[in-house]
């Protein structure tokens, strides 16, 4: 983004402008109003609170947030449907629920000034990102011909899709004939599932498009916790006079250092209807310092604590074995990954597509080159089937590539 549009959005948003020390004063008020509210108005944080021992009056720095208590997508569910709410009924305007695939779903509310301000911080997501002045065209995931007309009729500036949709964008552009690189596209906000920087490069070059990371998750409000400014490749920036983020060892809880990897955890410093104190987001990455403003950034997310795989002993996140099949020339990021333990031993199969382009008689060279990629780089062995183009199915939203058979 160029210094004239980030003037624009700090004369917007003044708390953009704002220093470190002005931006952690409005954090620890915030905070402290959290947390009170939060002990007063939910019987379930006020017994995880007086479980460990400690009361919203113990907080009197932002490192004193350390000695409260986590919450987790665990707790949530076992105080299914509304039990983590925070206000009466007749307040919450909007719910939301996640899919539930494991067990019961999650139940997300929201009062009218939560909207607003999801709202708000989505707009500023799209400023960031280089757009301006919307007009909002929805459209769910599938139908993806539809997809296609749609934006080569109504010529938009942006799209937000998840990454891996957007490859399923890009397959249908090429089996209609259309050149991707002609639309009006010329940003893409793509989040919701880890993304390497190979696949941002592809969706770049094939579309002609400036590809921007945002992040959120429902349980801590939706889209729109942080976002990367447009162009710089730098990670999102967290919206921190709304959250205040920290990073802590998986196996232990401790809160590791900025520029660590370990877990994301958030608190919500300004929602009514269901703060979240400590959430355990699954989610690795590090925290780095501010670069457009004094609010930090998040490293892109290089995994989940819940989809990485041990073989053999080796960890191993699905975003790596992406990265190097996206270094292989002739190999398409499309892929799925298998794991099994046929003698009591770990076995992992990649089966990848080949791009258009590869000829038949390259496949066998361009499956024995990423299975030396994946011995050198991340250390393991791997049986690799290079498969069509097109053959493998496409997501209309996140992407599930592992097949865990253990």
């Amino acid at each position: 983004m160029s210094s004239h549009t980030i003037q624009e959005l700090v004369a917007m948003e003044p708390i953009l402008g704002a220093s470190r020390d002005e931006l952690e004063r409005l954090q620890l008020e915030r905070l402290r109003s959290t947390l009170r509210h939060a002990y007063a108005n939910n019987a379930n944080y006020r017994r995880k609170f007086d479980a460990a021992g400690v009361h919203p009056d113990d907080l009197r720095a932002l490192a004193d947030l350390a000695r409260f208590p986590f919450t987790t997508k665990e707790d949530l569910r076992g105080a299914y449907p509304f039990g983590f709410f925070s206000v009466p009924r007749e307040r919450v305007a909007r719910i939301h629920a996640s899919s539930g695939t494991t067990g019961k779903p999650t139940v997300v509310g929201y009062t009218r000034n939560d909207l607003a301000t999801w709202g708000s911080l989505v707009a500023r997501s799209i400023r960031a990102a280089g757009g301006a002045g919307c007009t909002v065209i929805p459209m769910s995931g599938g139908q993806t011909e539809k997809q296609v007309q749609l934006i080569r009729d109504f010529a938009p500036d942006i799209i937000m899709v998840t990454p891996s949709y957007m490859l399923a964008i890009l397959d249908e552009f090429r089996r209609l004939g259309y050149d991707p690189r002609s639309t009006s596209l010329r940003i893409g906000i793509f989040g919701a599932e880890p993304w390497s920087d190979g696949m941002r490069a592809e969706i770049e070059s094939a579309f002609n498009l400036i590809a921007c990371d945002i992040y959120g998750l429902s349980e801590v409000m939706g889209p729109g916790v942080a976002q990367e400014f447009g162009g710089t490749k730098e990670g999102p920036t967290i919206w921190e006079d709304h959250f205040i983020a920290e990073i802590v060892d998986p196996a232990s809880g401790r809160v590791a250092e900025d520029g660590e990897l370990g877990e994301l955890v958030f608190t919500s410093l300004t929602k009514e209807a269901m703060p979240v104190i400590r959430y355990r987001t699954r989610d690795l990455t590090r925290l780095l310092p501010g670069s457009m403003t004094a609010m930090r950034r998040m490293a892109k997310i290089s995994g989940r604590t819940d989809d990485m795989l041990v073989v053999r002993g080796v960890n191993v996140f699905p975003s790596q074995i992406e990265e190097m099949i996206l270094r292989c020339k002739g190999l398409a990021p499309h892929y799925e990954i298998e794991v099994t333990r046929p003698n009591r031993l770990d076995e992992i199969t990649i089966v990848v597509e080949a791009r258009p382009e590869l000829a038949d008689n390259a496949q066998q060279r361009a499956a024995l080159l990423l299975a030396a990629a994946l011995k050198d780089n991340i250390g393991i062995s791997a049986e690799i089937r290079v498969t069509a183009s097109g053959s493998l199915p496409r997501s209309a939203g996140k992407a599930n590539r592992v097949k865990d058979r253990r």
